[in-house]
Order: C-alpha cells, then sequence, then structure tokens
C-alpha cells in the first residue's frame, strides 16, 4: 500500500467513527443516546444543537462519501484485484485438468 492510500484509509475509519457516533446521539423527540448525554437539555451547543449536530452530521456524510470514492480510485489496481486472481488460479486449474 501507498502512504497515500494508507492516510486516505485512516481518515476514512476515523471519518466513519465520528459519523457512527454523531448518528448515535442525534436524538428524534428526546428518544435517542442524545439523552445519555446531556439529558433532556440541549445546552452542549447552545438552543441550537439540533442544528449544529445536523449540518455536522451532513458535512461527515459528504466527507465519507468523497473518502469512500477516493480510497477505491486509489486502492484499485487490475494486478491485485480479487475478481483477476480468481480469474487466473481457475485458469491454472483448469490447465492442470486437461
Amino acid at each position: 500500500m501507498t502512504v497515500l492510500s494508507i492516510i486516505l484509509l485512516i481518515l476514512f475509519v476515523l471519518v466513519s467513527l465520528a459519523l457512527i457516533f454523531l448518528v448515535a446521539i442525534q436524538s428524534e423527540d428526546n428518544t435517542g443516546l442524545g439523552g445519555v448525554f446531556g439529558g433532556n437539555s440541549d445546552s452542549a451547543f447552545g438552543g441550537n444543537s439540533n442544528k449544529v449536530i445536523n449540518r455536522l452530521t451532513a458535512y461527515l456524510v459528504a466527507a465519507f462519501v468523497v473518502l469512500a470514492v477516493l480510497v477505491a480510485v486509489v486502492n484499485k489496481s487490475s494486478e491485485n484485484s480479487i475478481l483477476s486472481s480468481m480469474k487466473n488460479t481457475a485458469g491454472a486449474v483448469a490447465s492442470e485438468t486437461k
């Protein structure tokens, strides 16, 4: 793996974990895990905490999609793909049985 692919993969994992956390703490009608961290009060980010968390979640979703595409493009390799290695293995097995 190249350094770029490792950096992108680390960023992808961090964004994924942050996105999971933000989705988990979002509360709809105070029924989510958001109550664990602040009870029924939305005072952590002020009165507009739902707007802040929703906006941050939207930014993380966009970053997640962009990073997913970048990781796929950077790690795309026709030599090391699973399908090409399976074709090579199937071809070798077929030639051995003849």
